[in-house]
């Protein structure tokens, strides 16, 4: 599979800031960065950031390839997420169910509706930075932008060039990075070996 690595341009930030905007409105919509600290679990942060980059790619008129190419993820992952049912999914979380591509999808897809509808992003407004970093949630989301189309499994030198001179968690990615075992198969992967490497 061709992954495109990220590119600078005024579009790819426009493309992230929407993503992100997505991102937030569905934690609002699961009752807020609380619930990330009551999981005890960021590992379902890749799936719902990998929708909302998803559906914001489909609204921009990408076809399934070229979203699955651009997050480097495979096409059935992506038609997972676009494919379900944003009601099915609301009862499924109310339910207790945990976040993965599908419900993830849904989820993604009612905040983007809520977005487009004009609702506000009230919880991007009330958070500030050092809060996010509070809740883990402001590393786990760069980390995740900075390696986007980046090729899994991974080794140690690809991240140090994509995550030179990032903090995470307040230290420097390099010293976190080699602290994690290789290769490293999935985004989810990743997060829970740098989560387990800061404790």
């Amino acid at each position: 599979m061709k992954v495109l690595g990220p590119v600078d341009t005024g579009r790819d930030k426009e493309l992230d800031e929407k993503a992100l905007t997505v991102f937030i409105k569905a934690l609002e919509i699961l009752g807020g960065p609380r619930k990330i600290i009551e999981h005890r679990n960021i590992t379902w942060v890749p799936s719902l950031m990998t929708a909302s980059y998803a559906v914001v790619l489909r609204d921009m008129g990408r076809t399934t390839r070229e979203i699955a190419e651009t997050l480097g993820t495979t096409e059935a992952t992506v038609r997972r997420m676009l494919t379900s049912d944003p009601q099915e999914v609301m009862k499924r979380i109310m339910e207790g169910e945990e976040v993965d591509d599908h419900i993830a999808g849904g989820l993604a897809k009612e905040a983007w509706s809520r977005i487009k509808r004009g609702e506000r992003v009230s919880l991007a407004l009330e958070l500030s930075r050092e809060a996010a970093e509070a809740l883990e949630v402001a590393w786990a989301v760069e980390v995740l932008v900075k390696i986007r189309g980046l090729d899994f499994p991974v080794e140690k030198e690809d991240l140090l060039e994509r995550l030179k001179g990032t903090k995470i968690a307040g230290r420097p990615a390099e010293e976190v990075l080699e602290k994690l075992k290789y290769p490293i198969r999935s985004p989810a992967e990743l997060l829970k070996q740098i989560k387990a490497a800061l404790s």
